[in-house]
């Protein structure tokens, strides 16, 4: 039977370090940690996979959106709320408040392109 494998980290990376961390920060509220590098911004976590956003490890492209065929889903406590910041920073809402898999969901994407889905949680109910 083969291992079990859990994703314990993730990081994306950004053309623009300072103008992504004001995003995820002002934005969509997470809060920096202490740890890292100085070429990253590591975001606090309660245990889980830890998120972080990254000077670029190659070369990115310099237009378009980043992250193609790639989604990040994270579960948080009000996704209405969540909706009204983003709309007031003019920040990009694909998809409003809905009915989804893991409960009522949102999706946009950040300044470069990533697509995000916010989720409240409901256990699978």
């Amino acid at each position: 039977m083969a291992k079990r494998t859990n994703l314990d980290f993730v990081s994306v990376q950004v053309r623009n370090l300072e103008a992504a961390r004001a995003f995820y920060t002002d934005v969509i509220g997470f809060s920096p940690s202490d740890e890292g590098p100085e070429h990253a911004v590591v975001f606090q976590h309660d245990g889980t996979a830890i998120f972080a956003i990254r000077t670029p490890m190659r070369p990115l492209p310099e237009q378009g959106p980043l992250g193609m065929g790639t989604s990040l889903w994270f579960d948080v406590a009000n996704v209405d709320a969540l909706h009204e910041r983003v709309s007031a920073s003019a920040g990009t809402v694909l998809a409003s408040p809905q009915p989804g898999p893991f409960g009522k969901q949102m999706t946009i994407s950040d300044p470069d392109g990533y697509v995000l889905v916010f989720h409240e949680y409901n256990g699978g109910e």
